[in-house]
């Protein structure tokens, strides 16, 4: 079949139309452990794809590499005060720790606890690299949603794709992916911009492209519970708790 002209409105509507027919979206479901009520996103996004979420304290989100091919390249930015952002440098210098586990804090450029990792099946992740080109390209198409430009895209956390540092020869090693349907979850602290671009890792020589699936829900009675009892999580959660009850006002 001939391709529809587009140089006329009805031409342009006619092909659109006809691109969202041939096109197959998939809307991951709820997970078996929450409550559907309380879910606040479901979305899949594909390889070379992106997707961007304002999120209030108390979300919850779920990041699955579905195919085993997803590497979750990630920004957090403070809802009210996006100039306070993700700081990959001290999340892994405050703690001590440059790879990613469960009750790893992501702190902000003001020793704030943006979010914290509450699961973890994977173990793959990289604080040490940063995305490649179409990755930055795409956290840019995410920041801009958001009245952000370029200036803005920080150094991110890569998810789903590990790196290693040689102890011998200080060497980066990638490690690849844990597999088909790997997960980690998030705890968000501080209301937030949460923008993810499903991107290549710059290490990976055979980069695939496999869906990400992103499920999140409300989850606040969970920040009470949270069981890391470093004195550097404890002085940057006390941060955010004071910062949060300095903003507040009457919101309970």
């Amino acid at each position: 079949m001939d391709n529809p002209r587009t140089d006329s409105t009805d031409g342009a509507r006619s092909h659109a139309r006809a691109q969202v027919q041939r096109a197959s979206m998939r809307i991951p479901t709820a997970p078996g452990d929450v409550d559907p009520a309380t879910m606040i996103w479901a979305e899949s996004i594909p390889g070379g794809g992106y997707a961007t979420k304002v999120l209030a304290r108390g979300s919850r989100v779920r990041l699955i590499d579905i195919e085993g091919g997803a590497c979750a390249n990630l920004l957090l930015y403070r809802a009210e005060a996006p100039w306070e952002r993700l700081n990959v440098a001290d999340t892994m210098k405050v703690p001590w720790q440059a790879y990613l586990g469960v009750g790893h804090p992501l702190l902000s450029d003001q020793g704030r606890v943006l979010a914290t990792v509450v699961a973890d099946s994977s173990g793959h992740h990289d604080m040490l690299c940063g995305p490649e080109a179409t990755g930055r390209q795409l956290l840019l198409l995410g920041a801009t949603k958001h009245g952000m430009d370029i200036r803005d895209v920080a150094p991110s956390v890569s998810l789903f794709r590990g790196v290693r540092v040689d102890p011998a020869s200080g060497a980066l090693e990638f490690t690849g992916s844990a597999g088909a349907g790997a997960a980690v979850d998030l705890l968000v602290h501080l209301p937030v911009v949460l923008v993810l671009a499903n991107a290549a890792h710059p290490l990976d020589p055979d980069p695939p492209e496999g869906a990400l699936d992103v499920l999140g829900w409300q989850a606040g009675e969970q920040l009470a519970d949270l069981a890391n009892q470093d004195p550097e999580y404890q002085r940057a959660v006390q941060n955010t708790e004071a910062a949060w009850a300095a903003g507040s006002g009457t919101r309970s």
